[in-house]
């Protein structure tokens, strides 16, 4: 399969510009899940802009 890195980039979400796996989502959602998290496209702005990246933020997040 062939990555879209370029189309990737223009929806990506992520504000953390250090991130070496932004537009690379199949690495992205690797990488999270191993932490014990979810990527930050699976929040809100807002609750993308805690870089709390766990389940139980995602959760407070979708009930806002």
């Amino acid at each position: 399969m062939e990555c879209m890195k370029e189309k990737n980039m223009a929806r990506c979400t992520c504000t953390y510009e250090g991130c070496s796996r932004k537009g690379l989502c199949c690495e992205c959602v690797q990488y999270h899940r191993a932490k014990g998290g979810l990527p930050g496209c699976f929040f809100s702005k807002e609750g993308e802009l805690t870089y709390d990246r766990s389940f139980s933020n995602f959760m407070k997040d979708l009930k806002k």
